[in-house]
């Protein structure tokens, strides 16, 4: 038996669609890969794969071996994206996981396991343009892949590489990362060598270099894009909408005299006599600590400043200007979502964060139930 949670993450199915439509659009004729990676940022994996696999999503991109299982039964493409351990091959082999290629010795461990046995493992180069991460660097590229194209058991379908700053539009570092991989590209060609699958665009490439979604690139990969989301720097061209909202309730309503120090450490002193409300969330479930005297709430449309340092289960926040009759215990509070000018968006928290909307969307606690509104 258990109760309904305090904290709770609206997921908006339909409006998860409907990016992933608009970004279909543009990006057409090319193939959408949607990455879910880390439990689909911890939105919920099953449903948002079940909806976009609807919606028309070629496939799924993620991290490692147990991301890349829990999808196998989609009967869609599943990539893992930037590195195979030698330990994770047998199962993947065993399960049609199309594995990545960062170097050599790894090529040759996928192609030793696939012979044993007796399959072909689809497999994708991944180069290193500039993100200095993983993957075979351009200089290498051609001569690497000369030789392990010739390798058994390996099926190379794909080429692919990755942005680390293709949020500034017009970077000449982006467009320096495109040319090198063309160069690989023109290179193996001259060798006999191409493929089906090239890609290079995550969601910030969307946005801001359209060259890399037309020829000689067959497939995208988006994240953040799917969830409305965008970093900070980004441009925000393709007009998506927020597919979550962080909700909880009003714990407590109370008028403290002025001179009360609210919360701990005493960050924050009342000038005068104020009403003020307990809510029930804080930082476990995700709410930054930059909010601590900076941030603010909404509550039945009326916005309600943060006072003091957040705790970890609870936040105390002004209802100054908010009429007597308009707040009881029990209400819901918005903590991120809302509508229109009445929302506060996961960019407004990653900005006094510091940070970007990726963390602040995997943050959430494992207390913060997901309720998933239907796609249709």
């Amino acid at each position: 038996m258990s109760a309904e949670s305090r904290v709770w993450l609206e997921i908006n199915l339909k409006t998860l669609k409907e990016n992933f439509n608009k970004i279909q659009a543009v990006v057409e004729p090319l193939h959408v890969v949607a990455v879910l990676k880390a439990n689909a940022y911890g939105l919920g994996v099953k449903p948002i794969a079940e909806t976009l696999i609807k919606a028309g999503a070629y496939g799924f991109g993620v991290a490692e071996l147990n991301e890349a299982l829990s999808l196998a039964d989609t009967g869609k493409p599943v990539q893992m994206l930037s590195g195979v351990l030698p330990s994770e091959i047998p199962d993947a082999v065993n399960a049609g996981i199309i594995l990545p290629i960062i170097d050599k010795e790894i090529a040759e461990l996928i192609s030793r396991e696939s012979v044993r046995q007796g399959k072909v493992t689809e497999c994708q180069f991944k180069i290193d343009t500039g993100m200095g991460r993983v993957g075979i660097l351009a200089k290498d590229a051609i001569e690497t892949i000369s030789e392990i194209v010739k390798l058994p058991g390996l099926d190379c379908s794909g080429i692919y590489s990755h942005f680390p700053v293709a949020y500034k539009t017009g970077s000449e570092y982006t467009y320096g990362q495109i040319e090198k991989f063309y160069a690989v590209l023109d290179g193996l060609k001259a060798r006999g060598i191409t493929f089906r699958k090239v890609h290079m665009a995550n969601s910030d490439a969307i946005n801001n270099f359209s060259t890399t979604y037309a020829r000689p690139f067959t497939h995208v990969r988006t994240g953040i894009n799917l969830h409305g989301s965008f970093d900070n720097e980004g441009q925000r061209n393709l007009k998506l909408e927020s597919v979550l909202t962080l909700k909880t309730r009003v714990v407590g309503i109370r008028t403290l005299p002025a001179g009360t120090n609210i919360g701990y450490g005493c960050t924050y002193t009342l000038l005068k006599d104020t009403r003020v409300a307990a809510i029930s969330a804080g930082y476990a479930d995700g709410l930054p600590l930059a909010l601590s005297n900076r941030g603010y709430v909404l509550i039945n449309g009326y916005f309600c400043p943060v006072l003091g340092r957040i705790s970890m289960d609870y936040t105390t926040v002004s209802l100054e200007d908010v009429p007597e009759s308009a707040v009881k215990r029990g209400d819901e509070v918005i903590c991120l979502g809302g509508e229109g000018l009445k929302s506060i968006s996961v960019e407004t928290w990653a900005q006094l964060k510091g940070t970007h909307a990726y963390e602040i969307i995997c943050s959430f606690g494992t207390r913060v139930a997901r309720k998933y509104l239907p796609a249709d």
